[in-house]
């Protein structure tokens, strides 16, 4: 008796489909791992583009704004476009527009092209949340399972980043850091491209099922506290993945290495254990309330963020694990409650608002970083203000409504393990 794959909230995805669900999520988790890798790729190596462009520190930051600001407020318009062209197509001008624009700025000499680069990588970047995603859960069998490992890549991109950027950087050229990834994203679309030719990938296909009603009272208090959660989510995020390199370069003292090599090191330790909770966080929101995940895992954040504002050497690094830890494990909670209470027919709409709040938004956050160590002299004054955006947001979840993640269905956890980013 063969049994007919379901797709998320119980769709029917035909069973032609089938023999195409590794390579989908082969895909996706790569689109994943690459669109997470080129940020703080470009963190790293700015450690040494000041003497390189003989420009300063705050002024290298400023340069990727505008494609940090691309990578959230362009995610609408990609999944628009990738539902009505197909993902497939998306998601190869993904792999080959990604590739190309990291290939341009490593080829870049004056702040001005590098500028233009990370801004087209930036575009390039928004394409895949909207689409590599969705398009994951129409063609995989077993979505909670491809989702999770989704997640893990997607987290595993800055760790990898942080410590293969500044090996490259210190022992090749800080072009190296972004040829040899940017070299590698376009091999992946070129395979990519001979798989959909010999329909090895398809498209997919989605049909759905209403959703459980819920009180409109509900829906507009959680969504509320939601959009906060998300902004600030993404400004520490952000603000944090563009701080901990230079952070780690003023106060690790060798710990980790010298040059970039020591800064990398611990990015990649950071992020890589981060990387490892991705699982363990959607299995607490999956068993218990999903009020009290988030709200936990908020007010956890704040005396990190602040220890962080002193924290040095050793110790550093650990709070910092920590501190990003429990920012990414957020998500599980935060994208069950926001399929919960978003209907149906808005919920395209819905995350496309969270990629704006948590990528575009959120972006605002690499200029202040610059702004504050030129102000200040340092980042300690960053962390702070973070701490108590933190504690606000802790604050203002208690005001969710009350749900039990295991009494929301399938859906729900698999939609919980497609993180950010």
């Amino acid at each position: 008796m063969s049994v007919e794959p379901s797709g998320p909230e119980g769709q029917k995805i035909p069973a032609s489909i089938g023999g195409s669900d590794r390579l989908a999520v082969g895909f996706s988790c790569l689109g994943h791992f690459f669109v997470h890798f080129f940020e703080p790729t470009f963190f790293v190596v700015a450690l040494v583009l000041p003497t390189v462009l003989g420009i300063s520190y705050e002024a290298v930051l400023a340069l990727v704004v505008a494609g940090k600001v691309l990578l959230g407020l362009a995610a609408p318009l990609a999944g628009w476009l990738g539902d009505r062209w197909g993902a497939t197509r998306l998601m190869l001008i993904y792999f080959l527009g990604l590739g190309a624009a990291g290939i341009a700025c490593g080829l870049g000499s004056t702040s001005w092209e590098l500028g233009v680069a990370l801004t087209a990588l930036g575009l390039f970047g928004s394409i895949y949340h909207p689409v590599g995603i969705a398009w994951l859960v129409r063609t995989a069998h077993s979505q909670g399972k491809a989702l999770g490992v989704n997640g893990i890549f997607g987290s595993l991109g800055p760790a990898v980043a942080g410590v293969v950027a500044g090996a490259l950087t210190e022992w090749v050229s800080w072009r190296a850091a972004f040829l040899v990834p940017g070299s590698l994203a376009i091999v992946t679309g070129a395979v990519f491209w001979l798989s959909l030719r010999k329909g090895w990938v398809v498209n997919g296909e989605v049909r759905t099922r209403a959703v459980v009603a819920v009180q409109k009272g509900d829906t507009v208090r959680a969504f509320m506290v939601l959009a906060l959660g998300m902004l600030v989510g993404g400004l520490v995020y952000q603000s944090t993945q563009a701080a901990l390199p230079k952070v780690f370069d003023d106060r690790l003292f060798g710990f980790l290495g010298g040059g970039t090599v020591g800064p990398g090191t611990a990015v990649m330790l950071v992020y890589g254990f981060s990387a490892c909770f991705q699982l363990v966080a959607g299995h607490l929101a999956d068993r218990f309330s999903l009020k009290w995940v988030y709200l936990l895992a908020w007010l956890v954040q704040g005396p990190l963020l602040a220890m962080a504002a002193w924290a040095t050497g050793a110790p550093l690094v650990g709070v910092a694990m920590l501190m990003v830890t429990f920012n990414t494990s957020t998500l599980p909670a935060e994208n069950m409650l926001l399929a919960r209470y978003t209907p149906e027919k808005w919920r395209g709409t819905a995350y496309g608002l969270k990629f704006v709040l948590n990528f575009g938004m959120a972006a605002l956050a690499v200029p202040v970083v610059g702004m504050v160590r030129a102000a200040t002299g340092d980042l300690t004054a960053l962390f702070v203000v973070l701490a108590a955006l933190a504690g606000m947001v802790a604050l203002a979840a208690f005001a969710l409504p009350t749900m039990s993640g295991n009494k929301e269905g399938r859906s729900q956890m698999e939609t919980a393990k497609a993180g950010r980013s």
